[in-house]
């Protein structure tokens, strides 16, 4: 992670990450701590946020880890309730590879349950509880571009995350009277630990030079749209999805 100036309206502030424990979720905890907020690090693998969480600490950050399912609304309610958060981001997410002929209805709800209805419960509890202490806030939920188009293989994800989209805009809509802002952030390739492999192979190089920047984003390449989404300079931006891609949505066909 490379050292970034402070955003106003972050230090200070409490942070609730989701999918926290890899990848990009424990990309932006690490981000949100060195900005100063306290950051509440959820995930359903807790020995992985726990870690996470100490590391952080050692480094004279904030940072609390959380069990969370987010594809059961009764544990998100139990987690979160009670908790005021200022800023939020929706990041908890599963992907699939699958021909649709042979999705079947568990792998679908599996993917549904997780990267819809948990945006969803995680945001309604964490937006309740802005409204009632009277306190603005920001939530971000983590889509893709293929929520925007689409590739062979991917059906349950990418109807997912162009639900999220839409869902972005309506509680945008709902909220934006209780001074709640909500925005979408739709990464497109972006190096992992998780994905790292493949992209080495002659079929990730492949989809690499299909990029007209021509290489994969990293993580920090994402850091710009989190904190404007989230920070007070972006306090007029709601509704909106800041895609971060190299270029992948405009090129052509």
């Amino acid at each position: 992670m490379k050292d970034i100036a402070f955003w106003p309206g972050i230090s200070g502030r409490a942070a609730l990450v989701t999918g926290a424990s890899s990848g990009l979720g424990a990309h932006f905890t690490r981000v949100l701590a060195a900005q100063g907020a306290h950051v509440c690090a959820a995930a359903r693998r807790t020995e992985r946020v726990e870690a996470l969480c100490a590391e952080l600490r050692g480094k004279g950050y904030q940072a609390t880890p959380l069990a969370l399912d987010v594809s059961s609304a009764a544990a998100v309610n139990d987690a979160l309730s009670g908790q005021v958060f200022d800023l939020v981001v929706n990041n908890a997410g599963v992907s699939h590879s699958c021909a649709a002929l042979d999705l079947n209805a568990q792998m679908l709800d599996s993917v549904i349950d997780t990267n819809l209805k948990g945006v969803f419960h995680v945001a309604q509890v964490t937006a309740a509880a802005m409204r009632a202490s009277g306190k603005p806030g920001a939530i971000v939920n983590v889509a893709s571009i293929l929520g925007s188009r689409v590739a062979g293989h991917v059906a349950a994800y990418a109807a997912s995350k162009g639900a999220v989209l839409q869902l972005t805009r309506a509680l945008a809509l709902e909220w934006a009277r209780y001074d709640i802002r909500v925005n979408a952030l739709s990464p497109g390739y972006i190096e992992t630990e998780l994905n790292r492999d493949f992209f080495a192979s002659d079929l990730g190089q492949a989809l690499i030079r299909r990029v007209p920047q021509r290489r994969l984003g990293q993580p920090s390449d994402l850091d710009g749209a989190l904190l404007l989404l989230l920070s007070d300079l972006g306090g007029f931006i709601t509704g909106a999805d800041i895609v971060a891609d190299g270029g992948h949505l405009v090129s052509s066909l």
